[in-house]
């Protein structure tokens, strides 16, 4: 039992190890010695847990999936409206990606790893229904198609993810992924323009309106 307790200790510094290095350098920047280093073990004895630096990918990326999923099911809220819990989820998911290096090593990874488990997968599906939800309650409008609505939360999110991995590391800046979603996300359900023209015939600076 102590032997079995040692050996799950040591596998999860080696995905915490992992994780962090795969979120900063990507996979072909990335070695096994480094991560042993970071680790503090030899290579031998990581090897002896992940033979591959490809079966300890596939390992970060599930642990990434297994975080993002028990987060969301933890902020799960059946007496808010639909639309609202999509907004709380996308929130939920910047945080995840700020504070969490098995996240956004699971992003990378999907990203840099065709083929391989993708880490939007683990939330598309909730996000997905939740729509569906929120159309069938009248929550939507007829000019936002749940489809629709669906594309935005995923460019959303993929540009939180695009900001926070060019984001320069510092105090100040913890917080701002969430809050700079939120913002958006204000801006959006309210709307930015007071006398929108239609799609098909975008007015110009200095268009005037005729009769």
């Amino acid at each position: 039992m102590v032997r079995q307790e040692r050996a799950l200790r040591t596998r999860a510094a080696v995905i915490t190890a992992a994780s962090a290095e795969f979120a900063r350098a990507g996979y072909d920047g990335t070695s096994l010695s480094r991560i042993s280093q970071l680790a503090g073990m030899s290579v031998g004895a990581l090897t002896f847990h992940f033979r591959t630096k490809q079966e300890l990918a596939d390992a970060v990326q599930a642990e990434g999936r297994s975080v993002t999923l028990a987060a969301l099911e933890g902020h799960a809220y059946a007496d808010r409206q639909a639309l609202c819990q999509v907004v709380g989820l996308t929130l939920e998911l910047a945080r995840l990606m700020e504070e969490k290096a098995s996240v956004r090593a699971a992003i990378r990874l999907s990203r840099e790893r065709p083929g391989s488990a993708s880490w939007s997968q683990a939330w598309l599906p909730t996000v997905r229904k939740l729509l569906d939800e929120a159309h069938a309650a009248g929550q939507l409008r007829e000019s936002a198609p749940a489809a629709d609505v669906m594309t935005l939360v995923e460019h959303l999110t993929d540009g939180a993810e695009v900001y926070l991995r060019g984001r320069v590391e510092d105090e100040s800046e913890l917080g701002n992924a969430v809050a700079r979603l939120r913002a958006v996300w204000r801006l959006t359900l309210t709307g930015v323009s007071a006398d929108l023209p239609g799609p098909e015939h975008p007015r110009r600076p200095g268009d005037t309106e005729t009769p």
